[in-house]
């Protein structure tokens, strides 16, 4: 026993009368619901300070008795003896030698209580010779020995933050103002993780060895509803009658990743609102928690979805190299039949050819887990390809074959080498000079080489997610197939699969040598069907204008012979590009921000390296073009090489300028490796392409709502010679 007493001589003669009326004992509260421990005055005691007795008429003095001595019994031998001891009499403001009324020693037991130290407190007052005695009864919590979380979504709390929260309490003496802050921490932890419902109470029960049980509450989800709203935010007409959306439900609530039983969280709810607008199918997705009476703690996610026009119709005008001025017209569903899917068709028509194309995407297979999309299209093009073409050295063109032994009449001889003597040439150009020397002559027509394409395509994409539709996958991989039929023509629609230079010409005839087969086998058509495989990474942080990061491509597509004119090759590409943040120019407002404001500089050093092999004897319009405003921006399109092989390097140092105006500065370089002249009928040698070579230049990019437009300008080979490149989209 603790004792604190007065020796003062002046006892008062009511002391006896005054004890006896204080003499009822003052017993705290319960704290909590706690196991019975050996001693404890809360499982012995009965009564109490009743309501009736604890509030007094303030208008009548209450009276005052003289406390003589303080004593404190419970903690004698304890570990911390003394800082208990202090705790109390810190928390109370009766001392011997006071008069305290019955009120003010019920304020002291509060605040022996409040100091959390104790699971049990009693203020019993006895008469002794010189005044009343004040004996404070208390039973101190065992020291924290383990912290067990009760529910079912004890998960949430993981054992090492549980260990990491309490490590400093543990052989400590259990206090429950620090514990309550342990666990305010706790619920801060798992509502920084998105539970921002999750509430942990307790404790529920404290054994006599340090064991504390609290609980954790977790909110669940009941269920996911989806109501389609009006644009002005209603869920009903003006009939009253339910909006009635076009979209399937079921497109919507496989973008929810929270399921039904699932614990509620804020972080994943706003990811699956993430992903909604990635549909570009609503304008807007407004979510409401219901709650759920019979269930308290959980709710109903209430999905109010305002559907946007999903039909589209565009039109305009272009210049392309292979297409000349032309115009466009698309028309466009991404939502038909309200399953997400994409249906549209593209007509081109300009100068020199035209495309009608229709395409068909479903972005996510109906019940597949790993998210396959699945896309085809059909076509119909006819183009000017760019490997017969050079800005400077002449082109390609159409000729026509004929024989002439001499005589006045040209016999048309159709689609190979004849002569009048019946005999014929299959196969290769160049034998029939070796073969016919000085008979056979090809006609220079003179016309653009053009090739007209019909055929389609399928693919199947799908991210490797393990199954998991909402896991953020970084891998992608795809499998597909294309069919098409190349027919070689002239602008007449005639066939034409024999080309020549038009500066290797004779009196305005070709001789077999200098003529080329635009096609494999110089064949009227050409059939080629392939399949593809490739496979991407992507770890940009910014899928619009990265600035760190790094992406991987490479692919591989293997064309299958079907017939004698149906080449068999293969063709394999692959690029890497890396992104460096760097903070060198301050041009931009946003590079300089004041005090509180965020940066709003993405600048970075961008490298790119991309390279390509053919393996197999594939047509020359097949080769790799190299030049223009997606590869080395010092030449024009395809006016560097078509190659067999290639690599290509470009370093680029992007960097904000003012408003939507951005700034550029790179070097492009790259090489054919010397493989033109394995180019069937060497196409690039023929016009003086120059196979490799080196490009530096500026450029100004305009952010529009369809992308960054380039206007570059780029030096060849370090010489004053200057091209010019409009550009849309970046190069990489």
């Amino acid at each position: 026993m603790i004792r604190r007493s007065s020796r003062r001589s002046s006892v008062a003669v009511r002391g006896t009368v005054l004890g006896l009326m204080l003499g009822i004992p003052l017993v705290a509260p319960p704290v909590m619901a706690q196991e019975a421990m050996p001693g404890n005055p809360a499982a012995e005691a009965e009564g109490g300070v009743g309501e009736d007795t604890a509030i007094e008429n303030t208008l009548v003095e209450q009276p005052r008795v003289l406390i003589s001595e303080v004593m404190i019994e419970g903690i004698e031998g304890h570990p911390e003896e003394e800082r208990l001891q202090i705790s109390i009499y810190d928390a109370m403001q009766v001392r011997p030698g006071m008069r305290v009324t019955r009120e003010e020693l019920q304020n002291d037991l509060n605040g022996i209580q409040a100091t959390g130290w104790f699971s049990d407190v009693r203020i019993v007052p006895q008469n002794g010779p010189l005044g009343v005695q004040v004996v404070v009864q208390v039973q101190p919590f065992p020291p924290l020995s383990t912290v067990e979380i009760n529910g079912d979504e004890e998960n949430l709390l993981s054992d090492e933050l549980i260990e990491e929260t309490f490590a400093s309490d543990y052989g400590r003496t259990l206090n429950l103002n620090d514990l309550q802050q342990r666990m305010k921490a706790l619920q801060t932890s798992v509502a920084g993780q998105g539970y921002s419902l999750a509430r942990v109470s307790g404790p529920e029960r404290v054994s006599p060895e340090g064991v504390v049980t609290l609980k954790l509450l977790q909110g669940s989800v009941s269920g996911v509803e989806v109501k389609f709203l009006s644009k002005e935010g209603d869920d009903t007409d003006e009939n009253g009658n339910p909006i009635r959306g076009k979209t399937k439900e079921w497109v919507i609530t496989r973008e929810v990743s929270i399921q039904p039983g699932d614990p509620f969280n804020r972080n994943q709810l706003e990811r699956d609102i993430k992903r909604l607008y990635g549909t570009q199918l609503f304008s807007d997705v407004k979510v409401t928690l219901r709650p759920v009476p019979e269930e308290p703690g959980d709710v109903v996610i209430v999905l109010g979805i305002v559907e946007q026009s999903t039909g589209q119709l565009s039109g305009g005008l272009g210049y392309s190299q292979s297409q000349g001025v032309f115009g466009q017209v698309q028309v466009q569903e991404t939502n038909l039949l309200g399953r997400a899917w994409n249906l549209g068709t593209n007509i081109t028509y300009g100068q020199y050819g035209g495309l009608a194309n229709l395409n068909f995407t479903d972005p996510w297979i109906y019940g597949d887990k790993h998210r396959t999309r699945f896309s085809t299209s059909v076509f119909l093009s006819q183009q000017v390809p760019q490997v017969f073409q050079s800005e400077d050295n002449g082109n390609i063109r159409t000729a026509k074959d004929y024989a002439d032994n001499g005589s006045n009449k040209a016999y048309d001889t159709g689609r190979s080498y004849g002569f009048t003597d019946g005999d014929k040439v299959p196969g290769e150009v160049n034998k029939a000079d070796s073969e016919y020397p000085n008979r056979s002559w090809f006609d220079y027509e003179g016309d653009t080489v053009v090739l007209r394409k019909i055929g389609g395509n399928f693919s199947f994409s799908r991210p490797l997610n393990g199954g998991d539709p909402y896991q953020d996958s970084k891998w992608n991989v795809l499998a597909g197939m294309s069919f098409a039929e190349v027919r070689p023509i002239n602008f007449a629609g005639d066939t034409r699969p024999y080309g020549v230079s038009n500066k290797n010409l004779r009196n305005g005839k070709a001789n077999n040598d200098d003529v080329i087969c635009v096609s494999y086998n110089c064949a009227d058509t050409n059939s080629l069907v392939g399949v593809r495989f490739a496979t991407t990474y992507n770890n940009f942080n910014n899928p619009r204008n990265p600035t760190s990061g790094n992406f991987f491509t490479a692919g591989t597509e293997q064309f299958l012979g079907i017939n004698n004119d149906s080449p068999t090759f293969n063709r394999l590409r692959a690029s890497y590009t890396q992104f460096f943040p760097v903070d060198w120019l301050k041009i931009h407002k946003g590079c300089r921000p004041k005090a509180g404001e965020q940066t709003d500089c993405p600048q970075a050093i961008g490298v790119q390296i991309k390279g390509g092999a053919i393996m197999g004897e594939a047509p020359p319009y097949e080769a790799f073009c190299m030049g223009g405003s997606n590869s080395i921006r010092g030449w024009y399109d395809c006016d560097m090489a078509v190659a067999k092989a290639f690599s290509e390097l470009t370093i680029e140092y992007r960097f904000p300028l003012i408003s939507i105006f951005s700034g550029e500065v790179f070097m492009d370089a790259g090489t054919d490796f010397g493989t033109q002249k394995d180019v069937p009928g060497k196409p690039g040698l023929l016009l003086g392409k120059d196979g490799s070579g080196v490009s530096l230049g500026t450029g100004v990019i305009v952010t529009t709502p369809v992308g960054p437009i380039r206007v570059e300008v780029a030096t060849k080979d370090f010489t004053s010679d200057y091209r010019f490149n409009l550009g849309v989209g970046w190069k990489f």
